[in-house]
């Protein structure tokens, strides 16, 4: 499969760095103050790779309210027990020297996305970060990615987006670009039902994989 591969966007929690020992906190002690039963990491990786609703309807009426607790402990302290992920940073310094524009494409909070990649050292190597806004609609829905081609100057066919997330893949599919998918928590087969193109089970193989597809 050749591809005019202009442009690489990025998902970051679970494809670049591994953040979700706050998530994980976070979420756990929302649920019990809410009454409900704590979820495992693989639950709460999984519900976070299905997109912003599949975490929040657990707490039904209260998802709000939960959804505003939830932020408030996590941001207690998101720098602690946060690192990048095998290859993460190999793949950032290639795709620099390619010159290949690269974007951040997050459904983590613009500010907090902005804040963990200058806390890694990363903020150099990125063009663009699309975060979680008020009124800016999350993955699965294609809007940050279509908003990822706009800040690069790129059209969204000539691009990949790789993540580890149903809702990454599901995004990919709708806003047209080619969705190569980390296997972490979810399985090829589900990645590729939500419109994978490609999976690998590490970045080292997308590495090795976008060698052969850019010259």
């Amino acid at each position: 499969m050749e591809n005019n591969i202009q442009a690489v966007l990025l998902d970051m929690d679970g494809t670049l760095v591994d953040a979700f020992a706050p998530i994980v906190r976070a979420m756990n002690q929302t649920l019990k103050e809410f009454g409900l039963d704590e979820l495992s990491e693989l639950d709460i990786r999984r519900h976070t790779g299905k997109g912003d609703c599949s975490m929040t309807a657990l707490f039904g009426a209260q998802k709000e309210a939960a959804g505003k607790r939830f932020l408030e402990i996590h941001d207690e302290d998101y720098f602690t027990g946060i690192f990048p992920l095998a290859g993460a940073k190999e793949l950032l310094n290639w795709l620099q020297n390619k010159q290949l524009p690269v974007a951040i494409v997050t459904s983590k909070g613009q500010h907090r996305a902005e804040e963990q990649l200058l806390h890694l050292g990363w903020s150099d190597k990125v063009h663009t970060v699309v975060g979680k806004l008020e009124g800016r609609a999350n993955k699965p829905d294609p809007e940050s990615l279509l908003i990822a081609c706009g800040a690069l100057h790129t059209r969204p066919e000539n691009t990949v987006m790789i993540g580890d997330g149903i809702a990454d893949m599901k995004a990919a599919k709708r806003a047209a670009s080619a969705g190569i998918g980390i296997t972490a928590s979810f399985s090829p087969d589900e990645l590729r039902e939500a419109g994978a193109t490609q999976t690998f089970s590490t970045l080292s193989e997308v590495q090795a994989w976008l060698k052969t597809q850019i010259h």
